[in-house]
C-alpha cells in the first residue's frame, strides 16, 4: 500500500461533499485545520494556543469589582 494518489483524495472530497453538504464543508475544514494546528503545537511543546474568535485581543478586560 503506497501514498494516496490524487484520485483518492478526490474521492475522499466527493463523499465529505455528499455527507456534510456544501454548507459545512468550509466549516468541518477549519475545525479540521484547528484540530492538526493544535495537534502540531501540543507535540512541539508549545503553549500558546491561537485566538479562537478574531479580535478577541482588541475586546477591553472587564473591570473587577
Amino acid at each position: 500500500m503506497g501514498a494516496l494518489s490524487p484520485a483518492h483524495l478526490i474521492l475522499i472530497l466527493v463523499i465529505a461533499l455528499l455527507i456534510l453538504g456544501p454548507g459545512k464543508l468550509p466549516e468541518t475544514g477549519a475545525a479540521l485545520g484547528r484540530a492538526f494546528r493544535d495537534f502540531r503545537n501540543a507535540m512541539d511543546g508549545k503553549d500558546d494556543p491561537a485566538p479562537t474568535a478574531p479580535g478577541s485581543e482588541s475586546d477591553p478586560p472587564t473591570p473587577r469589582a
